[in-house]
């Protein structure tokens, strides 16, 4: 009893899982697996010699040969139909030709469109679809052809693309988790930097106050120019408050009294561990009175991108780092002579440069990262002057 109850369960919690939303667009792979399909369907019906039934098992392997243009977008019927379909065709030529098979080895296909089943589909979906293969294995038990290798191995072939399907969808649900973890750190640390900076701007108008009110009485213009103070810094801290919208952050607590490290602190980086790549800082151009979010992005980048060299450049032996300020945005240029980065590796971007991407985003910047050539890693970041409110 305490089994079944676990079997229905765990099917109820099946019957829940939702699809993984919108699929990809048909893309030119989809048009060229159809033609490779056809192709190889024309060849078999023209120089296999033993198909039964010839042009009845060709054109169901056509017609149906269509579903791989909906395997992404209608997963259930693009394979739940053909399959059905085939073994129609199956069950009529076991009955009609002392239980021999027809159809045409082309009619594989459907494998692929079992996996993007268990890839795309909801899990009510999927149930369906192992009945529709339970169903399909159980007619190949009737064939003559078959031995009891062969019905088997066919409930294996039957179930691969169904594990292969939810393995990748797994991998591929996991990756798209630590991303959303990585940028969610990134807005949370951006939170924190700006709550920060507001104390700091807080702490500062506190002050002033207090020094207006105390001289109010006997230097009135000492007064107004406290308040003048106060004024722009109101200002400023109300600007970096509107940038905080959108940034989640867990804990607010523990704000520090002191600005955050900018672009100016960027040289410091340049002290590195004796077996450490050296670290080589430029500072030119306009680079004061930044918006304090961007003084601070600017300094973590710079940061994050010398970090990644020293862990993942093999034989680096040098880290440049310029930051170039104009008089609308501020530019980030870091490269290392580390050894080249094959393409596929490449293509993959970590963690650390999807937090790095999304810190850039939300200034209303934009973020690049890559091989260089000859050889090493550049990675680019430019970012307005001015955070946009």
């Amino acid at each position: 009893m305490h089994n079944f109850d676990s079997h229905r369960e765990h099917m109820q919690s099946m019957f829940t899982v939702p699809d993984t939303g919108l699929p990809p667009r048909r893309v030119w792979r989809d048009w060229a697996f159809l033609a490779v399909v056809l192709t190889s369907a024309i060849a078999e019906t023209i120089w296999r010699p033993d198909v039964l039934w010839r042009g009845t098992a060709f054109v169901i392997c056509v017609v149906c040969a269509s579903a791989i243009l909906y395997r992404r977008t209608h997963p259930l019927l693009a394979a739940a139909i053909p399959l059905a379909t085939f073994q129609v065709l199956e069950v009529s030529s076991l009955v009609f030709n002392d239980g021999r098979s027809a159809g045409l080895f082309t009619c594989a296909y459907i494998l692929v469109l079992i996996y993007a089943v268990f890839r795309w589909a909801s899990g009510r979906h999927m149930v369906y679809m192992l009945a529709v293969m339970a169903a399909s294995w159980g007619v190949s038990w009737f064939s003559v052809q078959n031995t009891l290798g062969d019905i088997i191995g066919g409930g294996v072939v039957l179930l691969f693309p169904a594990v292969a399907g939810l393995e990748v969808r797994h991998a591929v649900q996991l990756r798209r988790r630590s991303i959303d973890d990585a940028r969610s750190n990134e807005r949370e640390q951006i939170a924190r930097e700006l709550h920060d900076s507001v104390a700091h701007h807080v702490s500062a108008i506190a002050i002033q106050a207090q020094a207006g009110l105390a001289v109010s009485e006997k230097d009135p213009a000492a007064a107004r120019a406290a308040l003048k103070v106060v004024e722009e810094a109101a200002a400023r801290t109300l600007t970096e408050m509107r940038t905080m919208v959108g940034a989640l952050r867990d804990n607010t607590t523990g704000a520090e009294l002191t600005p955050q490290a900018g672009v100016q602190d960027i040289a410091r980086l340049g002290q590195t561990a004796p077996d450490a790549p050296n670290v080589h800082v430029e500072l030119r151009g306009d680079l004061a009175q930044l918006s304090p979010p961007v003084d601070a992005a600017l300094f973590r980048l710079a940061q994050e991108s010398i970090t990644n060299a020293n862990r993942h450049a093999r034989n680096a032996s040098s880290i440049n780092v310029c930051v170039e300020g104009t008089p609308d945005v501020v530019r980030l240029l870091v490269t290392d002579d580390g050894e080249t980065v094959s393409p596929r590796a490449a293509r993959v971007p970590g963690y650390g440069l999807l937090g790095m991407a999304e810190r850039a985003s939300l200034l209303g910047g934009e973020f690049d990262a890559g091989p260089s050539s000859p050889r090493g890693w550049t990675v680019q970041v430019e970012l307005p002057r001015e955070v946009s409110v």
